[in-house]
């Protein structure tokens, strides 16, 4: 299964670009001016609106870059329903599939969710850094492609569509920091992300079975040492989202 690709909203935004998969079945990736190549996004913000237009349900999750648009289909669909539920504004993560569209001439973007959960500031702090980290890997290779020792055939892609200066290339990088440095103090009530996700794997290890490791289990051990159940679902979302864990049934994980 393809994983869920991390992107800003500012980065999103600015895209023009939509690729083809050799497989015309499946759903072409919106390409990022810094090369993100998104079918599915996972995504992290504050929702600032729900509105239902007709049968069409839009709401807007902003971080600390840009907005996100969202478009559910059907405003009678377990998904409009969850949306529906949230306080605004409210911190949450999303998972959905990146849309771009033309429309009269000029292109329109939007994710069109398939999860959402409601989460607190700590949860989308760590996406923010995981985001940043995410960015400026491939920035990386953007500048490469620049001094012309990219080898990457996507990267290249992007790089040439979008005419990827150095100053662009700046911009970029400074969204990112400016992204980190919007990250707000926190008592430290809970233990960073890097501490979570290794006690989470540890706890996938130490309890494996034939069905894999009971997910109530580890909120249950993870709970003893102060971490709280949403940290490890956060944590356990993004370990399946990166391919690293599976859930060979539901309530039970396994690492890949």
């Amino acid at each position: 299964m393809e994983g869920s690709v991390r992107v800003f909203a500012g980065e999103y935004d600015g895209s023009t670009l939509s690729v083809q998969s050799d497989d015309s079945q499946s759903p072409a990736w919106v390409v990022t001016p810094g090369g993100a190549y998104c079918r599915y996004i996972y995504l992290s913000g504050t929702l600032t609106e729900v509105t239902e237009i007709g049968d069409m349900v839009h709401t807007r999750i902003a971080d600390p870059t840009g907005i996100f648009n969202l478009v559910i289909g059907g405003r009678n669909t377990a998904i409009a329903e969850t949306f529906r539920k949230l306080p605004v504004p409210s911190f949450v993560t999303v998972t959905g599939r990146a849309q771009m569209y033309l429309n009269g001439g000029r292109v329109s973007l939007s994710v069109r969710p398939d999860t959402v959960r409601g989460v607190n500031r700590l949860v989308r702090d760590q996406w923010v850094l995981a985001t940043a980290q995410s960015t400026l890997g491939r920035l990386f290779l953007m500048k490469s492609a620049m001094q012309g020792t990219c080898t990457d055939n996507q990267i290249l892609v992007a790089f040439h569509h979008y005419s990827i200066t150095k100053t662009r290339l700046t911009e970029l990088a400074v969204m990112v920091v400016s992204a980190v440095n919007a990250i707000r103090a926190v008592e430290c009530e809970e233990p960073q992300q890097q501490d979570v996700r290794t006690l989470v794997l540890e706890l996938i290890l130490a309890e494996i079975g034939p069905r894999g490791t009971s997910v109530d289990q580890i909120i249950k051990e993870a709970g003893i040492q102060g971490v709280s159940q949403e940290a490890v679902l956060t944590v356990i979302e993004t370990l399946i989202t990166d391919d690293e864990c599976y859930q060979p049934q539901k309530g039970f994980v396994k690492l890949l």
